[in-house]
């Protein structure tokens, strides 16, 4: 369960967390025209607090609202300064942030034009997604019966919550197998995505990871393929297919939630040695050396607020 705090930012004002309310017949609510971010706050070094990557986040939320043709009442600035306070206000040292925005009450139907558009902003401490043993060991994974959304039935490059039922339906499936993560295959069988993750596998010293075509631009992702180029491991951004991510020396997921969290096995095949290898440990060291605030070099990723 979430752990509950004391307040949540709607349309410009703070409000106690149990009174974030919307009404039954909210539009978002029975047509899943919505959109969000998931974004991580992290306790450095020093003892201070630091938002990762926030404007970058920031412009994923818009550019998802600019797809969806929905019009915010605020800037990006507003939303900065939004997600600053609601975790000042909270006093949350670390935490995850979810900025979420929706058509609100009025008409129904699937075209509305007058109903208002809302926004929240709600933030709650939550470690590791997918386990610290997870984090440390690597995850048994799932090839997904389910297939992600091509690129002219989704936009893909747009975090709308109504994408969410595909991944919902194929986590249930792998959790119910007894898995603890999943991966979806694209129409062509190619890999995808996880359920919110994006994929990366190891092999022969090179680092793949599939292509932007029709998966969402990850923001962890990309700081992955940056920190990786810069340290001199060439990077891919290929289609790869299932039986190649069974045969990588290594591979791992990456997401605001996920982190880097290694990948052990795959339908019950084990991923190398079992166990995450150099390449994957060396950025999963680098990306919590940053985030923590050890990482001069990409002090500009972490934006810092006092609690």
């Amino acid at each position: 369960m979430i752990q509950k705090t004391k307040y949540i930012w709607m349309d410009g004002k703070l409000v106690k967390w149990d009174d974030a309310k919307v009404h039954v017949l909210t539009h978002s609510l029975h047509y899943g025209v919505s959109v969000f971010e998931g974004i991580r706050s992290y306790q450095t070094q020093d003892g201070r607090s630091a938002v990762f990557r926030l404007d970058r986040h920031i412009e994923r939320f818009f550019d998802s609202a600019h797809v969806m043709m929905m019009e915010y009442p605020f800037s990006e600035k507003d939303i900065q300064n939004a997600i600053m306070n609601v975790l000042r206000e909270n006093r949350l040292k670390a935490g995850y942030i979810r900025p979420i925005s929706f058509i609100g009450y009025g008409d129904m139907g699937l075209y509305v034009e007058h109903n208002p558009v809302h926004i929240a902003v709600a933030a709650w401490p939550w470690g590791a997604y997918l386990g610290e043993d997870g984090l440390e060991s690597g995850i048994r994974i799932k090839i997904s019966s389910f297939v992600r959304y091509n690129v002219n039935a989704a936009m893909s490059k747009a975090k709308i919550s109504g994408h969410y039922v595909n991944s919902i339906l194929a986590k249930r499936e792998s959790k119910l197998g007894g898995y603890d993560e999943t991966i979806l295959l694209d129409e062509d069988g190619y890999v995808a995505e996880g359920s919110g993750e994006n994929v990366f596998i190891v092999r022969n010293g090179v680092l793949k990871t599939p292509p932007l075509t029709s998966i969402l631009p990850g923001i962890t992702r990309e700081t992955i393929i940056q920190l990786a180029r810069e340290g001199g491991i060439p990077v891919e951004e290929v289609r790869f297919t299932r039986d190649e991510l069974y045969i990588a020396d290594g591979a791992f997921l990456t997401g605001t939630a996920a982190e880097i969290t290694p990948i052990r096995e795959v339908d019950d095949r084990r991923i190398g040695s079992g166990k995450p290898e150099p390449i994957t440990r060396h950025l999963q060291k680098k990306f919590f050396d940053i985030v923590k605030g050890k990482d001069r070099k990409h002090r500009s990723w972490l934006f810092y607020y006092k609690v």
